[in-house]
């Protein structure tokens, strides 16, 4: 898929998503209605679901695909990473970044997004796996964090 086409996507995406979560505030459910419909409308999108920052810990919240980790070792693997940079991290093969966590041996990419609150503060993160490598590029980054700022907006 070009960049143009991966970014109309998105972009219908995002917009069905407005208007899906209208119907409640409760992140919970705007985080398993984003994760159903992000994983489904990309054939790449191996994993999709959420880990929340719950009393230090990084603990699995709605989510689609294979059965999850639970709790992620503090600080360690892509999730921290992106929970303790408070950024998008991307990463192109999986079993190159150091303390990766395999949750699932079929996966070789990854990109985690920060979630913030109404605060701007770090609650969340959106966790996508790819079985191919190098699966995720600038453009999921800046349209996923487009979409992942609607959970708190």
């Amino acid at each position: 898929m070009n960049q143009s086409s991966k970014e109309k996507r998105y972009e219908r995406i995002y917009e069905q998503i407005k208007t899906l979560i209208v119907a409640t505030d409760d992140p919970i459910a705007r985080m398993g209605t984003i994760n159903a419909l992000l994983h489904h409308k990309f054939n790449n999108y191996y994993w999709t679901g959420f880990y929340q920052l719950t009393d230090e810990n990084l603990i699995v919240g709605p989510y689609q695909g294979p059965i999850a980790c639970l709790k992620l070792k503090k600080d360690t693997g892509v999730c921290w990473a992106g929970i303790n940079k408070k950024e998008t991290i991307i990463v192109p093969n999986v079993h190159n970044f150091p303390g990766h966590i395999a949750c699932s041996s079929a996966t070789n990419s990854e990109i985690v997004i920060p979630v913030r609150n109404s605060n701007q503060e770090v609650v969340a993160v959106l966790d996508v796996d790819s079985k191919e490598f190098d699966s995720f590029d600038d453009v999921d980054g800046k349209c996923l964090e487009k979409i992942v700022a609607l959970i708190y907006s």
